[in-house]
C-alpha cells in the first residue's frame, strides 16, 4: 500500500548516493520521495508543501559526527509542523544520540546502515499514525461546529419551484460556484445541502458558515485555522473551515457580510485554493465546491464600494435565485403540512391535522417571513393546539415571524408552553382575553395554562 500522493515523504541527507537509494526504494514500495541535502533547504521545503513524513539524518557538515545539526533541523522541524512526523538516522550504536533525538521529539528511529524492511515499516507506520491524528483533529472539529439539521424536505409543487429544482439538477454534478439569492427565510440553505446531495462531492463534508456571525478579528482564524502560538490565546492548533471542507462543499451564508479588508484573503483561496494558517507560513492546499447565499444586492454593494467586483464574479459562476413564499402558493399547504408533521412528533403530539379553515388562512396569508415564518407557526400549532385538528383560531399570524429561531431549542414542551404563554401576558400587559386570542386558545384554556405553571401573578383579569 502506498502513502497518499498528495504527501510525499521528505529525505534530508547531505550523501547524493544516500539520497537516491532511498529515492529508489521507497518508489519501489509506492512511496513519492522529495530529497534536499542540507537543514535549511529541508525547513524550506516544509514552509512550501506538507509531507506525510520526514526521514532526516543527523549530520551535514563534513567530519562532523555529533548529531547537532539534526537535533537542531529535528526541532526547527517541530516548530514549523508539529503534525509531521520526523524520523532520524543515526549511525550504528550510538544510543545517547538515539534517546536525544526521541527526547526532542522524534516519531522513530532508522540506524545506518539501515535494513530496508525496518525503513520502510517504520515510515508506513509513522504516516499512519499522523494520518489517523489529522482524521480525529478533522472529526473533533466538524463536531464541534453548528451544521444545522439535515435531511430536510425539498418541496416544490409550485412552477416557480420547480424551475428551481430543474436548474439545481442540472448544475449539481459541476463543481462551478453557486450563488443562492432570495429573501430571508426562502430557504437558501436548504438548496445547499441539495446542491451538494446530488453532486459527485456527496459523500465528503458540508460545512456552513453564517459570515454575519464571524466578527473581523478572528475571520482569518475560523476560515483558514491557525497554529499554536498565533495569537495570546491561541493554546492549540485550529482547523479552519476551508481546511475541514476540503473534497466537498463549503457554504457561505450571508455571504454579503464579508468584511472589505477580508474579502481579498476569500478571493485568493477561491483563484487558487491556497492558503496558509494564521501564524505559519507553510502554504496549503484545499479543493471545495463552494456554494453562496445572501439576501443582498450585491451588484449595488459593488457600485457601492462595499464589495468587490472580482469576488462576486468568483462567487456567481451560476446564480439560483429563490421566489418568496407568497409566490409559490402551491406550496404553502405541503410545507405545512410537513412542518406540522415534523413537529408534533418532535412534541409527542402524533396526530395533528390541519382544519379547512386552518388550510384557507394559511394560503390567503402574504407570508413577509417566508417559508422560516411557515415553520415556526407550525411549531407553535403543535405546541399550543388543543385538540388533534388545528384550527384558523390557533394560527396567530405576525408571532411566528416575530419568534426568534432558537427561542424554543433545547426547551421540553412544559417550558416551551409557559414561555409563550409568558410572552403573550408581557405583550399585551397582563391582558387575559387578549393574550389569549394571541394565542389561538380560549380564556378558560388560558386560565388552566395559568395555573398549571404558576403564572396568575403575571395576568390582570380583565373583562
Amino acid at each position: 500500500m502506498g502513502i497518499d500522493s498528495k504527501s510525499a515523504v521528505l529525505i534530508a541527507d547531505d550523501q547524493a548516493d544516500v539520497r537516491e537509494a532511498l529515492r529508489l526504494l521507497l518508489k519501489a514500495e509506492g512511496i513519492a520521495s522529495v530529497g534536499v541535502a542540507d537543514p535549511a533547504a529541508a525547513v524550506e521545503a516544509v514552509r512550501k508543501r506538507e509531507f506525510a513524513c520526514a526521514l532526516i539524518d543527523c549530520n551535514y557538515s563534513r567530519d562532523t559526527t555529533s548529531g547537532e545539526e539534526g537535533l537542531d533541523l529535528l526541532e526547527r522541524l517541530r516548530q514549523l509542523a508539529p503534525e509531521l512526523p520526523v524520523v532520524v538516522m543515526t549511525a550504528w550504536g550510538n544510543v545517547p544520540l538515539t534517546v536525544e533525538a526521541m527526547r526532542r521529539g522524534a516519531a522513530d528511529f532508522v540506524e545506518k546502515p539501515w535494513d530496508n524492511a525496518r525503513l520502510v515499516s517504520v515510515l508506513r507506520a509513522q504516516v499512519a499514525l499522523a494520518e489517523g491524528a489529522r482524521r480525529q483533529r478533522r472529526l473533533e472539529a466538524e463536531n464541534a461546529l453548528l451544521r444545522g439539521e439535515a435531511g430536510e424536505d425539498f418541496i416544490a409543487e409550485s412552477p416557480a419551484m420547480r424551475r428551481v429544482l430543474a436548474l439545481v439538477e442540472r448544475v449539481a454534478a459541476s463543481d462551478a460556484n453557486v450563488l443562492v439569492l432570495g429573501e430571508n427565510g426562502t430557504g437558501k440553505g436548504v438548496v445547499a445541502q441539495l446542491l451538494h446531495q446530488r453532486s459527485p462531492r456527496a459523500a465528503h463534508s458540508l460545512v456552513k458558515v453564517n459570515m454575519g456571525g464571524i466578527a473581523e478579528s478572528v475571520f482569518e482564524s475560523e476560515m483558514f485555522g491557525h497554529v499554536r502560538g498565533a495569537y495570546t490565546d491561541a493554546k492549540s492548533e485550529r482547523i479552519g473551515r476551508f481546511e475541514l471542507a476540503d473534497g466537498g462543499t463549503l457554504f457561505l451564508d450571508e455571504v454579503g457580510n464579508v468584511p472589505a479588508a477580508q474579502q481579498p484573503k476569500l478571493l485568493r483561496v477561491l483563484e487558487d485554493g491556497e492558503f496558509e494558517r494564521l501564524g505559519s507560513s507553510r502554504t496549503q492546499k484545499t479543493d471545495v465546491r463552494l456554494v453562496s447565499a445572501t439576501n443582498a444586492d450585491l451588484a449595488a454593494e459593488v457600485a457601492a464600494g462595499r464589495f468587490r467586483k472580482d469576488l462576486l464574479y468568483r462567487l456567481n459562476t451560476l446564480e439560483v435565485r429563490l421566489p418568496p413564499l407568497r409566490d409559490r402558493v402551491e406550496d404553502i399547504l405541503p410545507l405545512a403540512r410537513s412542518f406540522l408533521a415534523r413537529n408534533a412528533h418532535r412534541y409527542g403530539r402524533d396526530g395533528l391535522r390541519l382544519a379547512p379553515s386552518a388550510e384557507r388562512a394559511l394560503t390567503a396569508w402574504r407570508w413577509p417571513g417566508n417559508v422560516r415564518e411557515l415553520q415556526h407557526l407550525m411549531e407553535r400549532a403543535a405546541l399550543l393546539a388543543e385538540h388533534d385538528e388545528v384550527g384558523a383560531a390557533a394560527l396567530a399570524f405576525g408571532e411566528a415571524a416575530a419568534q426568534p429561531a432558537t427561542a424554543l431549542d433545547g426547551m421540553t414542551l412544559e417550558q416551551a408552553e409557559a414561555h409563550l404563554v409568558q410572552r403573550a401576558l408581557e405583550r399585551f400587559d397582563g391582558n387575559l382575553q387578549r393574550a389569549a386570542d394571541a394565542l389561538g386558545i380560549t380564556r378558560q384554556s388560558l386560565y388552566r395554562r395559568l395555573d398549571k405553571h404558576d403564572l396568575r401573578d403575571a395576568a390582570v383579569d380583565a373583562d
